[in-house]
């Protein structure tokens, strides 16, 4: 197969979580990986395969991401997972995590069904983990999500650690899932 591992990545955590499913692709088929910068729709076409990757912002995928999917067209032959970073808990930790994952992840994974629902897609799987946050969104998160002292200190020590090897190895695992139902 022809894959495309593309992403979109403003502080590397989209980039490392790409060069992992990348390398899983590499063993057995033709893989490009490609900073979404430098990739058109038109391009899509090309590929048996595409992972298109995403940092996390208000909730959703990139807005440069966003605009760039309203912009595929109906294709029955387009194949997509989707994989994404976020700089909140994941949900499955406690009620707080559910919480804090509803209001700042959630709309990602909805993103890619609405893209497989509305253009035809052929959607087979998504992936997230966490990732440091930069500068500014750090201090957007303890200034307006997560403000109290303990909470915080709790959260940052955690965030700061990802993506980490478990994460790595969960994508690596997640392409090779997607690829074996290709």
């Amino acid at each position: 197969m022809k894959i495309l591992v593309t992403y979109y990545s403003e502080t590397g955590n989209t980039k490392k979580i790409a060069e992992a499913i990348h390398e899983i692709a590499l063993q057995n088929h033709d893989s490009i990986l490609k900073n979404f910068k430098e990739l058109s729709v038109d391009e899509l076409e090309n590929y048996d395969l595409v992972f298109l990757g995403s940092a996390c912002h208000h909730a959703n995928l990139a807005p440069p991401v966003l605009r760039f999917v309203e912009k595929i067209p109906v294709s029955p032959k387009l194949k997509l997972a989707g994989f994404v970073t976020h700089s909140t808990y994941p949900p499955e930790g406690s009620d707080r995590h559910a919480e804090l994952f509803e209001q700042w992840a959630s709309k990602c994974s909805k993103t890619y069904k609405t893209l497989q629902n509305e253009k035809n897609i052929d959607y087979k799987g998504y992936f997230r983990c966490m990732g440091v946050p930069s500068k500014p969104i750090e201090g957007f998160i303890h200034a307006q999500i997560i403000t109290e002292d303990e909470e915080w200190a709790e959260y940052i020590a955690e965030v700061v650690k990802h993506p980490d090897e478990t994460d790595i190895e969960n994508a690596k695992k997640f392409a090779q899932e997607i690829l074996d139902k290709c």
